[in-house]
């Protein structure tokens, strides 16, 4: 079992205070942000994403979501995607971390480097905890982004108002409209990505109707998707056809797979 005992009790662990023999202190702080190897993986990606699958008929991507202690089945979930040659990129739905710790950021990350596939990852709730987004943001990038693939514009929005404390705009209304006025005529299809759906605890209840409306905005509103809720679901939330899909948590071995042709889409659960 990859998955070590330090793994699962570094949580736990007080930050500890060494002795010198010089009797100097120092402190190991697991919330320090020492970021060692890759960082700005999502942007390194995206270009790959855009430059690789520009104009191609049909997009095919996996979703996972909330590995955050699920190190075993993130690895055997790399393995099993790493036989499929049809897939295209690989989407993060969130909560990489449990804890916010660093070093969770980067054990999750150099295990999602093992993927053949390009990958991105969407901030979650958990990857909030103590300084996690400013760790996420060290380590993958912008809370807010999007991409082109195909002829499909992807949109990944933060929506984890709740553990942001409300503290920020959340969602970026900013941000999406910007993203509005962008590649206007470039793309005839949106899919929208997050952590936390509309209705959910995370999700900033008080404007969800306006951000379905913002949404809609955009160009052949394909569906959303998200994580967070650790178990499979299609839901058509505001009752006016865009179908919210939720993915597993990866412990439970389950993703979707979505194959987007033209202006339509299909999609199946995968147990691996």
């Amino acid at each position: 079992m990859k998955c070590n005992l330090f793994r699962w009790l570094a949580p736990f662990i007080i930050p500890a205070t060494f002795v010198l023999h010089s009797c100097e202190m120092f402190e190991v702080h697991p919330y320090d942000g020492k970021i060692v190897g890759e960082t700005n993986v999502n942007a390194k990606n995206i270009e790959f994403i855009e430059k690789s699958f520009k104009g191609k008929d049909t997009i095919r991507f996996a979703f996972m979501s909330d590995s955050q202690r699920w190190y075993d089945e993130l690895e055997a979930f790399v393995k099993h995607i790493n036989q499929d040659d049809d897939v295209n990129f690989v989407v993060h739905g969130g909560d990489i971390s449990d804890f916010g710790l660093t070093d969770e950021f980067l054990w999750q990350r150099d295990i999602l480097n093992g993927l053949k596939h390009p990958y991105v990852v969407i901030v979650g709730n958990h990857d909030y905890l103590a300084n996690g987004d400013e760790i996420y943001k060290k380590v993958f990038g912008p809370l807010n982004f999007s991409f082109i693939a195909g002829d499909t514009k992807f949109l990944f929005l933060n929506t984890n108002a709740l553990e942001a404390n409300y503290s920020e705009p959340i969602p970026n209304f900013g941000f999406i409209k910007q993203e509005e006025g962008k590649n206007v005529g470039e793309y005839s299809n949106t899919i929208a990505l997050m952590h936390a759906q509309p209705t959910s605890e995370q999700f900033n209840n008080n404007v969800s109707d306006l951000f379905q409306h913002s949404l809609k905005q955009f160009p052949n509103l394909l569906f959303c998707a998200h994580g967070h809720g650790h178990n499979y679901k299609e839901v058509d939330v505001f009752d006016d056809g865009i179908i919210y899909y939720q993915t597993p948590n990866i412990g439970k071995r389950q993703y979707i797979l979505f194959t987007i042709i033209k202006d339509s889409y299909t999609h199946e659960l995968v147990t691996y």
